[in-house]
């Protein structure tokens, strides 16, 4: 008979829940419908979404702060394995080795020590904050079903009222069920309205001391770990004041196939084949006349640049228009032999220099220097060839450009980077001509336009551009 009891009790309660969640269903319908009017406090919604607030940023500082925590903790781990990799390091004959050793314990320590103070200071503080929000949460959503409970028990005591046929049995009930229903959502209503406000208020003083406390921890921690540094540094001062003698300093060596310094610098040619033999260029120009002499006058060292002669280019940085002394420096495994000075006469493309065109100083200069410098190829490329020497061909005639020097073709294409350079394809031929600027030149670069663009437009200054001359073959 108990057990029939018990069953019957369950079975009522449960049938009364159904019948709550099918009256509250029916009450919603027929509000959104604007068939029944809806209780609302304006002020109470206010705090609800205060709170949704609240907890939408409670629940992202609470998984920052368990981020943040993992990262210290991977920090630790990084810092513990560099300090065993020093100590594996450290041999057994060497100053401070005990010193290094307790440095990196007591590191660990402090590593340690700074993971569990955020753990109690922030992350434990942080849990018992966010704590109290879901059983707020469950409230406010029960505040709202006994409102519609209320509404409901109101409108169905209205309608009792209303009705041409009166019971007043009906009517009595209900109205005890109305107010019934008031009361309960009265209560739950003013404890909320109380609470709400003190939690929203409560959330500036729990965010301050959490970041003060992470903020003095983190200080601390700083602190302690720079005097650990500070040690571990006098340590390996030590360390390289007892063997300093077997101390060498590591430089960077510079590649062969690097470029001088420069605003530009070539790229090299896109099939991988090598840019430019490496050598060192001398500017080599002979000095002007003096009264005293009736030739030109040695210079003191074949790496000084002088003024240059009547009728030739500029002076400007080294460029294949110029006479310069390329200095090919032999291998490091080469045998040690007496330098064997090459003729002048063995210039860029195998040409010959024209009659003349090479001074008595130049041919000084460049016996001079294949004297004191090993294996030097002189380069005597002549300022006569853009005209001003042989006749004046180039600079008069009218199907060249001004200042024309000499015709290269290009070996690879050349994709240009910067308005100021020209775009080239394999085979184009390119008309070099001298900068406005000497200066402006760099380093493996030259000034030119393409063949192509000066038949067709005539005009410099819209066909001219730079070039790398690692990606062409002088062919005139």
């Amino acid at each position: 008979m108990a057990e029939m009891g018990s069953k019957g009790v369950t079975a009522g309660k449960i049938a009364s829940n159904v019948q709550k969640k099918l009256t509250r269903a029916q009450e919603k319908v027929l509000q959104k419908l604007g068939k029944a009017d809806e209780t609302k406090d304006e002020q109470f919604e206010q705090c609800v979404q205060n709170f949704n607030k609240q907890l939408t940023e409670g629940t992202r500082l609470q998984k920052d702060l368990r981020t943040y925590l993992a990262s210290v903790k991977a920090m630790h781990e990084a810092s513990k394995k560099l300090n065993e990799c020093l100590q594996e390091m450290y041999e057994p004959d060497w100053p401070g080795r005990d010193e290094a050793n307790k440095i990196a314990e007591n590191n660990d320590l402090l590593w340690l020590d700074y993971h569990q103070k955020l753990v109690d200071q922030a992350l434990l503080t942080m849990d018992t904050y966010l704590g109290q929000f879901p059983d707020i949460k469950s409230r406010i959503a029960k505040r709202g079903r006994k409102l519609v409970d209320y509404d409901s028990a109101r409108h169905h005591y209205e309608s009792l009222q209303t009705a041409k046929k009166k019971d007043e049995a009906k009517i009595a009930k209900a109205e005890e069920e109305l107010i019934k229903a008031q009361k309960v959502f009265e209560e739950m209503n003013v404890d909320l309205q109380e609470e709400l406000p003190s939690l929203w208020n409560s959330r500036v003083g729990f965010y301050v001391n959490t970041f003060q406390s992470i903020a003095g921890l983190e200080e601390n921690f700083h602190k302690e770990m720079s005097k650990l540094n500070q040690n571990l540094n006098d340590v390996l001062v030590s360390l390289e004041k007892q063997h300093g003698s077997n101390t060498f300093t590591v430089k960077a060596q510079p590649s062969d196939n690097a470029p001088a310094k420069g605003n530009k610098s070539p790229s090299p040619p896109p099939d991988g084949s090598p840019a430019a033999t490496p050598e060192i260029r001398v500017n080599h120009e002979p000095e002007p006349p003096s009264s005293a002499t009736a030739g030109a006058s040695l210079p003191k060292s074949p790496s000084q640049p002088t003024e240059s002669p009547a009728g030739s280019l500029p002076s400007r940085e080294p460029s294949s228009a110029e006479g310069t002394f390329a200095v090919a420096w032999p291998s490091q495994t080469a045998e040690p032999g007496p330098a064997q000075p090459v003729e002048a006469s063995e210039v860029a493309g195998g040409t010959q220099p024209a009659a003349g065109a090479q001074e008595p100083g130049e041919t000084a200069a460049s016996e001079a220097a294949s004297s004191s410098l090993p294996a030097v190829v002189v380069e005597t490329f002549s300022a006569t060839v853009n005209g001003t020497v042989e006749g004046g061909s180039g600079a008069g005639r009218l199907d060249l450009p001004p200042g024309f020097m000499f015709k290269v073709q290009a070996q690879h294409d050349y994709v240009a980077t910067d308005t100021d350079e020209l775009q080239l394809k394999a085979g184009d031929v390119v008309l070099v001509i001298p900068f406005q600027n000497p200066e402006e030149q760099d380093e493996g670069w030259l000034m030119g336009v393409k063949e192509s663009d000066w038949n067709q437009h005539k005009e410099l200054e819209k066909c001219r551009g730079v070039f790398p001359e690692n990606f062409t073959e002088r062919v005139q």
